[in-house]
């Protein structure tokens, strides 16, 4: 049985894009990012959502035959949970997503890489802030919310054991 909804979550950094669109490339199914789900993105600037209109456009996704949601995004998300057949983690070391926060605001700022949002200063800082707090905060409160998960969640630490797996997977 091939799975076809899937939950990829880690920090900024981790490799949740670069995996829900590999995965999608092989597996033909369609991927989401959460950002895109709270935010409405518009040349002018994003707009957040409600959280009614959040949450129904996350249920729209759940609903479907086949997905893969990627993000941070924990607390308001437990419906993608309770519908994904595999649940990744990526629980990559803290210097490798520091590095690729790096690398991305460069490849972004030459033009080399595109962005769901606008690449500034500010947020390459925020970036940052926001990896050190996964570190300290979320990382450990995703571990405690996916045990009831238990059974369907698999952590990748590093690009082997994600190797690895694909490799078993497919």
């Amino acid at each position: 049985m091939q799975v076809k909804k899937i939950h990829i979550i880690g920090s900024v950094g981790s490799g949740k894009s670069t995996l829900a669109k590999k995965l999608s490339k092989d597996c033909n199914i369609p991927h989401y990012g959460l950002d895109n789900v709270v935010w409405k993105r518009f040349q002018t600037g994003d707009i957040r959502r409600s959280e009614k209109e959040r949450d129904a456009y996350l249920k729209n996704i759940v609903d479907s035959d086949a997905w893969i949601n990627e993000g941070v995004h924990y607390q308001w998300v437990t419906e993608s949970f309770v519908n994904a057949e595999l649940i990744i983690f990526l629980d990559t070391r803290f210097s490798k997503r520091t590095y690729r926060i790096i690398k991305r605001y460069f490849f972004q700022q030459l033009g080399l890489e595109k962005s769901n949002y606008k690449s500034s200063f500010s947020m390459f800082l925020r970036m940052f802030r926001w990896n050190r707090y996964f570190e300290k905060v979320s990382k450990r409160e995703i571990m405690q919310l996916l045990k009831e998960f238990d059974d369907k969640v698999i952590i990748i630490r590093d690009n082997n054991e994600l190797e690895t797996y694909l490799k078993e997977m497919g």
